[in-house]
């Protein structure tokens, strides 16, 4: 069905308008396109016949307001994350910073590499070194002390390679697209493997996404009186939720009790979110973004034959099953005019 004149038809309608009072005919304007950081192709039109489709009332495939839900992973999907990931950048910097309250961390590690910048003992860090420089930077203190030097930090610091704040880094493309589902009443909810907290402290501000809507990675908090007797929230340095590969789907219907309609990711950290969201009826829209333009951005995936990854892994194996149920590979290089808002 299509829901608007055409150009030619219009012309005709406003004319015969303009003519039957006495003024001169007029050209109608093309209704401005949504999107206009994406290359025309199959990747933008599946975008714009999805919210067609689910905001229709004619349509079979009509999704009712409450029922609008679109999901997002942030890093690698709506801004940057090599070549490490924006919060880690954080932790490193709170490590510094902690470190005069911490002296034993000076000769021991994974914390001594970091005070001593030894940038090849850092590249070496495993998964548990990580974990633990995260719990110690992210934990004993009440979550608005968090918050405010999440704030603060994000506020003032740049990423060495734009030498930009990392808040300019997000994809325009995708901030588009969030900003279309929103006008067309669905919610866009930030699902991501970071930090809850640390999202939720920029996440309206720069996402247009309120506090409540972002669903992250979460240490467990304890109820606890301070030193004057007012009731505080305190980190405490166990995982409580690792929204992440299957977590992602059960924070999901945890946190809203839905099954988003449409999902975007990056990664195999996201493969299961996009597969909750296409085991539903209807229309739905699963979206991956491919790293693919080393010039403006980052070339990485392996999928494709591109460089290997720990950070944002894209395997052939996620590509192969996108390509078998009809999920959309972006193209990075291809489908996105533009990358940054900065651009011109």
């Amino acid at each position: 069905m299509r829901l608007s004149m055409t150009r030619r038809q219009a012309v005709i309608a406003i004319s015969g308008a303009a003519a039957s009072t006495f003024l001169d005919p007029i050209v109608a304007l093309a209704e401005p396109d949504p999107l206009p950081s994406w290359t025309a192709g199959p990747a933008k039109q599946a975008i714009l016949d999805f919210v067609r489709v689910t905001t229709d009332p004619s349509s079979p495939r009509y999704v009712a307001p409450k029922d609008r839900l679109a999901t997002f992973d942030q890093d690698g999907t709506t801004w940057v994350e090599h070549p490490l990931y924006t919060e880690l950048v954080f932790a490193l910097d709170r490590v510094v910073e902690l470190a005069p309250q911490h002296p034993a961390w000076k000769t021991t590690e994974p914390f001594k590499f970091v005070l001593a910048g030894d940038k090849a003992a850092m590249a070496k860090f495993t998964m548990k070194d990580l974990e633990a420089i995260v719990a110690v930077t992210h934990s004993g203190m009440p979550v608005g002390a968090f918050q405010a030097a999440a704030r603060e930090w994000i506020a003032k610091a740049k990423n060495p390679r734009w030498d930009r704040p990392y808040t300019d880094l997000l994809y325009q493309p995708m901030l588009e697209v969030m900003r279309y589902l929103r006008a067309n009443g669905y919610q866009t909810y930030i699902v991501t493997g970071g930090g809850q907290d640390f999202v939720r402290a920029y996440a309206d501000r720069v996402y247009g996404v309120p506090t409540e809507e972002v669903i992250g990675s979460a240490e467990d908090t304890q109820f606890e009186y301070s030193e004057n007797g007012k009731a505080t929230l305190i980190k405490a340095p166990k995982l409580l939720l690792n929204n992440n590969m299957s977590g992602k789907p059960e924070d999901i219907y945890l946190f809203t009790g839905l099954q988003p309609q449409a999902a975007f990711g990056n990664s195999t950290g996201d493969r299961q979110m996009l597969e909750y969201t296409g085991s539903g009826g209807g229309a739905r829209l699963m979206m991956l973004v491919l790293h693919d333009d080393s010039i403006r951005e980052y070339a990485y995936g392996p999928a494709q034959g591109l460089p290997d990854t720990k950070i944002g892994t894209f395997t052939q194996a996620l590509y192969d099953e996108a390509r078998s149920k009809d999920w959309i590979v972006i193209s990075m290089k291809n489908d996105w005019k533009r990358i940054f808002t900065f651009e011109r």
